[in-house]
């Protein structure tokens, strides 16, 4: 899915599936991909297990929707979250939705919203099941984006996190022996982290995807525009995400596969360059 910030999307959460920790992150992940014009939770909120959701809410603007549980055993708040995402739908008030829940219950609803030309973006865990997942247009795991968002901070330096100690005059002529202790490696930047043992093995059937998708783009030449690939990725795989692999960019993940050749192609504007990408195995059984 291309990343536009002019859609309006309305957000709605389940609050029995959603990991309020990482909820600051989602809502950064969110403002990638739109603007979120309607933002809602549901829950019971007479529950106490739901109530350190209240700062949060207020936080980042996300108004309770109570939905009391009539019987023990039963989700009530799937159906109230459902009904409302249908009278949104038919106000015409948003061009999608953001489903943040790792419930196979909102299959349907995906589906649904899809089938009425609504962009359809699922945030919820690995434990997610597949039928939920490749209902959406895109689906991203909380996972991902609380591991991204650590990445984007900034790490304290040793200055910062040594604690502050008695003025020079009041220490001691010997430091105690655990002061004499070798000290840690300063923490590389989150960059370097990014390319040095964080990256993960890309299994085959990711790796056949990619191949896949490149043959369906490439021209005469065999290159295939990196924009129109990762947008075709997504369609055949919707929780497609480099950043699964350790990856920030789509880019850089296919640039660590021998398998293929990338082109940095330079635009009238120096600020844009086009990126194209090759299947060198495949190229190579042409020519023979």
């Amino acid at each position: 899915m291309d990343h536009t910030t002019d859609l309006r999307l309305a957000v709605l959460i389940d609050a029995d599936n959603a990991p309020r920790t990482s909820m600051k992150d989602i809502m950064a992940e969110i403002a990638v991909y739109g603007t979120p014009t309607i933002k809602r939770i549901y829950g019971d909120w007479t529950t106490p297990n739901l109530a350190s959701w209240k700062p949060i809410l207020l936080e980042h603007a996300i108004t309770p929707i109570q939905q009391y549980g009539y019987t023990t055993g039963k989700n009530a708040t799937d159906s109230a979250m459902i009904i409302d995402a249908m009278d949104i739908l038919y106000s015409n008030r948003t061009d999608g939705f953001v489903l943040v829940s790792s419930d196979s219950d909102f299959t349907r609803l995906a589906t649904r919203l899809r089938e009425a030309g609504m962009k359809v973006i699922g945030i919820g865990e690995r434990k997610t099941p597949n039928p939920f997942i490749v209902a959406c247009d895109k689906f991203i795991y909380t996972e991902v984006i609380r591991a991204a968002a650590q990445e984007k901070t900034p790490r304290k330096t040793k200055s910062e996190t040594k604690p502050a100690g008695k003025p020079p005059s009041e220490q001691p002529a010997a430091p105690p022996p655990v002061d004499k202790a070798p000290e840690p490696a300063a923490p590389e930047p989150a960059a370097a982290m990014d390319t040095q043992g964080t990256h993960q093995k890309i299994p085959k059937s990711v790796v056949s995807v990619i191949v896949a998708s490149v043959a369906d783009l490439a021209d005469e030449d065999g290159y295939a525009f990196m924009g129109e690939l990762g947008n075709l990725i997504l369609k055949k795989q919707p929780d497609f995400d480099p950043r699964n692999f350790g990856y920030r960019k789509l880019t850089q993940l296919i640039k660590s596969l021998s398998r293929f050749e990338v082109d940095v192609r330079k635009t009238s504007d120096p600020h844009i360059k086009h990126i194209f990408v090759r299947d060198k195995l495949a190229k190579s059984e042409e020519e023979e």
